[in-house]
């Protein structure tokens, strides 16, 4: 089992440096300081989510019965994990338009519920 390195430290919550790096094969050393990847600082449970979205070709209905959770849970996780990863932006009106055009029709159509609706329509 693989270990994952910790993006904070327990201590004081203080973010960690990469410093010493180290080579699988012939075990020579690099020291300096290095930055992580930006996939670096997301918790274990947010990593297998974006597993799990990729795995699905982002297919979020296929997301919902993979992780087993429901389609406003994905939506949530999903904006979480862009907002995390810094790729969050503000819609254009026309896309708002059509996300929220999406959710009224989901709903209209039975696939979800008045609450799972107002859930959806509130992280928009």
């Amino acid at each position: 089992m693989k270990l994952r390195a910790p993006s904070t430290c327990p201590v004081c919550g203080g973010t960690y440096e990469i410093t010493q790096l180290t080579c699988k094969k012939c075990k020579s050393e690099l020291v300096g300081h290095f930055s992580g990847c930006a996939f670096c600082d997301l918790s274990e449970d947010d990593s297998k989510f974006v597993l799990t979205f990729l795995k699905c070709r982002g297919n979020i209905k296929d997301v919902e019965k993979e992780l087993g959770i429901s389609y406003p849970t994905v939506r949530g996780r999903l904006d979480g994990v862009i907002k995390r990863l810094g790729l969050g932006g503000s819609m254009s009106p026309d896309e708002l338009k059509k996300e929220r055009s999406a959710v009224f029709d989901r709903l209209n159509n039975g696939e979800i519920t008045a609450d799972q609706a107002a859930e959806m329509l509130k992280n928009i």
